[in-house]
């Protein structure tokens, strides 16, 4: 199923009603199994449903790496993904926490848990940030969708769409591990609000940058600062926001300097 599908309308324009027709994003209930067993449920977009499910394994801590994986089946209806692992005893999660995300998301992860610091010796402009996200909203094949991308210097290695902002980030980390590309010391893009789960993936993979066109929410920020990750919002073509880890973010010659939360 594509990104997006065709329907007709009626368009209020002129002071006069008239037909229309035109696309709007797909959104799908699929169920996830692991090892026969339901272990959620993800509204997203129906499209590449293996890398959504690799992603959110990952992201959630199931799986360490595409080497913990026997087999992904997509079924035939798009309603639901089976993953079996090569450890079929694996003890799964039974303990989810909806998320604020929108699409309905859910983690099975211990935000109040203490994590490792994230350390990386990666530095980032200003106008790098700006340039990186503007390439990322000018390259949006889809109207009404979240996209994310994971960026190494001036370069978007991955970009992935998806209904749900947190679905996008789980599909550039299941797109990473089926092409074998780390995450590690990259930056993370998002075109949505960075909220905590969101904040917990980029940590996963030991992410050091993560920039939003728009806003982090308060635990976010906390999270940020606690597991040593750059955390920018709002970022526009000649300014943005640092909430957390400032020390990243380089100035360059001839530009303003950007304090954090200016």
């Amino acid at each position: 199923m594509p990104l997006s599908e065709q329907f007709e309308y009626t368009r209020f324009e002129a002071s006069r009603l008239q037909p229309g027709t035109g696309y709007v994003v797909s959104e799908a209930l699929v169920r996830l199994h692991v090892n026969g067993r339901e272990l959620a449920t993800l509204m997203c977009s129906p499209h590449e449903l293996d890398v959504l499910a690799l992603g959110f394994l990952a992201n959630e801590g199931i799986i360490a790496g595409r080497v913990d994986v026997r087999l992904v089946k997509v079924c035939p209806s798009l309603a639901c993904v089976e993953v079996w692992l090569w450890d079929a005893g694996r003890e799964l999660p039974t303990h989810g926490i909806i998320t604020s995300g929108c699409g309905g998301g859910i983690t099975f992860a211990d935000l109040t848990a203490e994590s490792e610091p994230v350390t990386s010796d990666l530095r980032v402009t200003p106008r790098q940030i700006g340039r990186l996200l503007g390439a990322l909203q000018g390259g949006q094949e889809t109207r009404g969708v979240h996209t994310a991308a994971l960026a190494e210097g001036e370069s978007l290695l991955f970009v992935m769409e998806d209904v749900g902002r947190h679905n996008a980030i789980d599909r550039i980390r299941g797109k990473c591990l089926l092409e074998g590309t780390p995450t590690e010391g990259r930056i993370l893009l998002t075109t949505g609000r960075v909220s905590s789960e969101m904040l917990n993936k980029a940590a996963r993979m030991r992410i050091p940058v993560v920039a939003s066109r728009t806003s982090p929410t308060s635990l976010s920020v906390t999270l940020a600062a606690a597991w040593n990750i750059t955390l920018i919002g709002y970022v526009r073509r000649d300014s943005l926001n640092i909430y957390a880890g400032q020390a990243r973010v380089a100035e360059e010659d001839g530009e303003r300097r950007i304090d954090a939360h200016s």
